[in-house]
């Protein structure tokens, strides 16, 4: 919770007083541990979850082979599963909780009735599912376009900024599957890192040291898609005031 009492989600502090009122009667809380999975392809989204705090979830497409790719990811800054959907809708992709923690959940029938109620809920709802689909662009592009080395910069960052916190709770072997490379590659890559003092590693983890020399090695995408972001919605990425 937020010093005015706000779940820290991004998106819920952007709601009126009499808006997030009709959100507070009908959310729960729930305790989600990393790995856990919310939707699988083919499902029926019935649930949407808010992450907070250090919580973030991922959006990951599975291969005919079976690999998981990960093409997007979600922390306080939004929500996932079927934000502007209206009835029964199947999961396309994988949902899986990529670091644990709080989030809170809200069934489907339940936003749709809030959205019916107030306007603007309805559209601040309607240009998140936009600056999501920017960030999927933005994803499509980058791995079309840009190094490892500077994809996996970019991921680090990408979750840094979502978890508020320089230590990454990852193994190389994860760091690895979320990128789509080799587990010896990406210890490679972070070896470099490492070596250039940007970042530190242990079992389990990393830790950013030097976030603006780790910028250096990224790319853009990161930025482009905080400025979509904060254009669209005003800076809920994050600390704004609402959309009118």
């Amino acid at each position: 919770m937020t010093a005015d009492r706000r779940p820290d989600n991004y998106l819920l502090r952007l709601l009126s007083e009499p808006d997030f009122a009709l959100f507070q009667r009908r959310v729960d809380w729930f305790g989600a541990h990393a790995g856990q999975v919310l939707y699988s392809p083919g499902d029926s989204i019935g649930t949407v979850y808010f992450p907070c705090g250090p919580s973030v979830a991922s959006f990951r497409v599975v291969t005919e082979e079976g690999q998981e790719i990960e093409t997007v990811l979600v922390g306080k800054e939004g929500a996932v599963g079927g934000i502007v959907s209206h009835g029964d809708v199947p999961a396309f992709t994988r949902i899986v909780v990529q670091f644990g923690g709080p989030f809170l959940r809200l069934r489907l029938e339940d936003l749709q009735a809030i959205q019916q109620q107030s306007r603007y809920a309805a559209h601040l709802f309607a240009r998140y599912a936009d600056c999501l689909l920017a960030q999927i662009f933005q994803s499509t592009a980058c791995n079309a376009a840009h190094s490892i080395e500077q994809r996996l910069a970019k991921w680090i960052i990408d979750a840094m900024d979502r978890r508020d916190d320089r230590d990454l709770p990852l193994t190389h072997a994860q760091l690895a599957a979320m990128v789509g490379i080799g587990r010896n590659y990406a210890s490679r890559l972070l070896q470099v890192f490492r070596e250039a003092g940007l970042i530190r590693t242990r079992r389990g983890g990393l830790q950013i040291t030097d976030r603006a020399g780790l910028e250096q090695r990224a790319c853009r995408c990161h930025n482009a898609v905080k400025q979509h972001f904060r254009r669209v919605l005003l800076g809920v990425y994050p600390n704004a005031r609402p959309i009118t």
